[in-house]
This record gives C-alpha cells, structure tokens and sequence, in this order.
C-alpha cells in the first residue's frame, strides 16, 4: 500500500525528531527545516521567504507543520518572523499546493495563564496540592487566556487555520501540545510540570492520529497531553475526535 505523503515543518527539532524516528514505516516524510534531515528528502528553507518554501509542498496530501520560535519569553520580532508570517507561508503554500490536512502544533500556553491566575489550577502551579480538589473542571480547547507573544502567536496560528477550514477545506488540526523534554521522563518542575507532561510515544500516537483522522473531522483544536493522575486539560475530546488515547501518566 502506498505510504501518505507528509512534510514535516521543523522535523529536525524535538516533537519532529519523535514523529520521524516513530513513524516512519507508517508515512512517507519529507522535512522543511533550516538544516538537512539524514534519510530523509529534506527542503532547507526559511519559512517566512515564501518562495524558497513554496515548493516543499507540492504532491503533498498532509503538512505536519512543527516549525516555530519555541521560546515563550522571544521578542515580538522574532515571534512576528517565525510563528505568525511563517504559518501564514504555511497555510498559503498549502492551499495552493492542494493539501488536504495541516496539522498544527499549538500549545498549551494559549490557556497558560488559567493556572497562574485561577484556582482550582492555580493550585497545581504554585504546588499546594493539598488545597486541590480530589477533581477538577478540565479546561477545553473554547478557553484562551495566553500568557505571553508565543502564546499569542499560537492562537493566531488556530485561528487562521479555522478560517482556511472555512474558506478553501483544508482540514485543519491543532495539537494544543503541553511539555515533551529529550529525556522522555516526567519533569523536575514540580507538580505543574507533571501535569503538562507529554511523553514521546504519547507525542508520536498522537500525531500519528492527527494524520490518519477521517475527513470529518474537518476543524478541531485538542490537547496533547499524557493521561496524567494531575491533568486539568481536556484529553477526552481528542479520544472522541481523532482516537488519540494516551498511555502514559507522570504521576503525583
């Protein structure tokens, strides 16, 4: 059977790196990074220069766009750069290029300041686990109250994938993702970092599920999170949605 095509954006950094080692059996990959992918056809471009990219995106049915500054705390220039005229590139090429699917990582600080200024979360942040609530409500991809530029430019990227959606069909997916460090094991950060963990075969199920989605899911914002005992981000929607059901749990 013939592999689906997919270019991975940013596939030589850490979530990419994780797609490609574990799925690739499964996929015929292709990688848009500003450095060479061994094994791997790989367009070196910068993705706010349209035309050096444009072309990275012919022939392909599904774009896994990954690519971004990752650093909550970068300047407005640099975010303007990298996470909002590149994903406009991305979204653009896509369109013309005739793809069917993105699949954008977003990020769990498009709600980040829910646990820094509401409780019962802010109970989780500031680890006084024993005013928490044995439960609480699970905040849902509805919520937005971003903590910072990067986190901006992330909701910027879901909301022009809904207009994409709207306007053109591209199904578009956004991966509201929460902590994948390279050691695959929970963080040190305390209890909010075990809340947000994402280990790397949880991070893998769920892009490998994002790609494979059946076409009705046509627009959708969900969480990547592992199923941790201190989660407070909606999973169940993503389960129902696209049948991402994560296996691992960093505990209390």
């Amino acid at each position: 059977m013939t592999k689906q095509k997919v270019l991975i954006t940013g596939m030589a950094g850490r979530i990419g790196t994780v797609a490609h080692t574990r799925l690739a059996d499964k996929y015929d990959f292709t990688s848009l990074d500003n450095v060479q992918v061994d094994n791997f056809p790989s367009h070196i471009a910068d993705l706010a220069d349209f035309e050096a990219m444009r072309s990275a995106f012919d022939g392909q049915e599904t774009v896994v766009h990954l690519a971004a500054e990752p650093s909550a705390d970068a300047p407005w220039e640099v975010i303007l750069r990298n996470n909002i005229i590149g994903t406009y590139n991305v979204m653009k090429a896509s369109r013309e290029s005739g793809v069917k699917r993105v699949v954008f990582a977003s990020t769990n600080h498009v709600v980040g300041n829910i646990p820094m200024k509401e409780e019962p979360y802010k109970s989780i942040y500031e680890d006084r686990l024993e005013n928490q609530p044995m439960s609480v409500p699970m905040v849902t991809a509805e919520r937005h109250r971003p903590d910072g530029y990067y986190a901006i430019s992330k909701s910027f990227g879901e909301q022009i994938g809904s207009y994409y959606y709207d306007e053109y069909g591209i199904s578009f997916i956004a991966l509201r993702i929460g902590g994948v460090n390279e050691e695959n094991s929970p963080w040190t950060m305390g209890p909010l970092g075990r809340s947000l963990y994402l280990s790397h075969q949880d991070a893998a199920h769920l892009i490998d599920c994002s790609i494979g989605a059946p076409p009705s899911v046509g627009f959708a914002i969900v969480y990547g999170i592992s199923n941790n005992q201190l989660r407070f981000h909606d999973i169940e929607t993503a389960g129902d949605l696209i049948g991402y059901h994560p296996q691992d749990n960093a505990g209390i």
